[in-house]
């Protein structure tokens, strides 16, 4: 991804001083007017004891970052030394810890004391590791939004580098779909969680400078205690096109199954490109099956491909949608989800819907409230349930599944480079 901000602020990976947050976004950071007075929240500083409040849900703030500028020292205190037992998932990145700090001043407390965060910890030797380093803090440091999950601080010392957020107490989203014992999800839940996730993204496409998140995927939403939904892992944003471009021509990286064709073929990446992996994301949510499964027979790894032609008809949709939703869900709902993906995933990025306009129909569709057939609802409850005793907070393969950083293992990545 380059500088962390550009060509005024570097950060040198053999220099043992962390940059002051002044450098980080040094020329970076602006008020966005707009933006302020569409939400109504005036300005909002950022604050090393996390203090700032976001009262604008639906477009959240740009903000003057003032992050809390960790030594390495603290951050093994805050991890028990990076105890194993305190991992909670591994990526592309890095590994990611749980730690416990002070409220107020984020001090490495004891276990239980405080609030649990979660530390990514780069791969000291990865020349990847810094360049998503130096993305994150560009990004999170400088947008405030309820459904972008929140960077606290970070470390950069001795070729270490770490960046320190908010605890996410339900994990991913993706853990809950695909991990075996992982707690089900509603339909009105699923909803909840599509609607926070178009929020966040409409939040990147509209904001001073337009972000194109790159690599939308489950594994990227995170779940705090309420099923909120908040965007996590910017290490492959990238600011869109300008100058009145319609895209931006960057090396191909993200996540097969996700990505956007013309993007895959191309190179060239359009905010629309994100709207693709956006109707990925809820095609996974109303089917509870992976984007990508090479296990699955030949004909069904690709979901779009096996998928696709079952969303314009009733009675194929029916046979498709997650068994353990148990049939509790408005057909007509779902029958308009299924219409919204199509639009999503059209092979034109000008066909797609916007985020905005996507975020609008997910309100609408939210409202159905068509209860179920009775027949149907009858045999749903009746059906026997599967008690797996698996916790829904330790999966069986990697990923952070109560934390930041989960990536999808190796063999579903498009590329390394930013």
């Amino acid at each position: 991804m380059g500088n962390c901000c550009g060509a005024q602020a570097n950060v040198n990976p053999a220099s043992s001083k962390p940059p002051s947050p002044a450098e980080l976004s040094k020329n970076n950071i602006k008020q966005d007017k707009s933006i302020k007075e569409r939400s109504g929240s005036g300005s909002a500083n950022g604050s090393s004891n996390g203090s700032e409040k976001t009262e604008a849900a639906e477009t959240g703030t740009i903000i003057t970052p003032d992050l809390k500028m960790f030594t390495f020292a603290e951050l093994k205190r805050a991890t028990r030394n990076f105890m194993p037992r305190t991992m909670l998932g591994e990526g592309g990145f890095g590994r990611v810890f749980k730690g416990w700090v002070d409220e107020k001043t984020y001090a490495p407390t004891k276990v239980c004391v405080g609030i649990p965060v979660a530390v990514k910890k780069s791969n000291p030797e990865s020349e990847q590791g810094l360049k998503e380093w130096q993305s994150e803090v560009k990004f999170l440091g400088k947008f405030s939004h309820p459904n972008l999950v929140k960077l606290l601080g970070y470390c950069c010392e001795d070729k270490q580098f770490l960046l320190v957020y908010e605890y996410m107490h339900k994990g991913s989203l993706e853990n809950h779909l695909f991990t075996l014992g992982a707690e089900s999800l509603t339909w009105e839940i699923r909803l909840k969680i599509a609607i926070g996730a178009a929020r966040g993204l409409a939040f990147l496409h509209t904001s001073e400078k337009t972000v194109i998140y790159r690599d939308f995927k489950s594994s990227n939403i995170l779940l705090d205690g309420d099923y909120n939904a908040k965007l996590s892992d910017f290490g492959f944003a990238k600011l869109g096109p300008s100058d009145g471009d319609s895209h931006v021509t960057t090396q191909i990286v993200g996540t097969y199954g996700y990505a956007a064709p013309e993007y895959i073929a191309t190179g060239h990446l359009y905010v629309k490109s994100d709207v693709y992996g956006f109707g990925v994301v809820l095609l996974e949510m109303l089917t509870g099956k992976q984007a990508l499964d090479i296990n699955r027979p030949a004909g069904q790894q690709n979901l779009v491909e096996w998928t696709k032609p079952s969303l314009p008809n009733k009675r194929k949709l029916k046979k498709i949608m997650d068994p353990r939703l148990r049939d509790l869900y408005p057909l007509k709902a779902a029958t308009q989800v299924a219409e919204l993906i199509l639009n999503c995933l059209e092979s034109d990025p000008k066909k797609r819907p916007s985020m905005e306009e996507v975020l609008e129909t997910l309100k609408r569709i939210n409202e159905i409230k068509e209860k179920p057939n009775r027949k149907e609802a009858k045999a749903a409850t009746t059906r026997p349930q599967l008690h797996h005793h698996r916790s829904p907070y330790r999966p069986k393969h990697g990923g952070a599944s109560a934390g930041i950083g989960a990536r999808t293992p190796p063999h579903g990545r498009t590329g390394r480079k930013g």
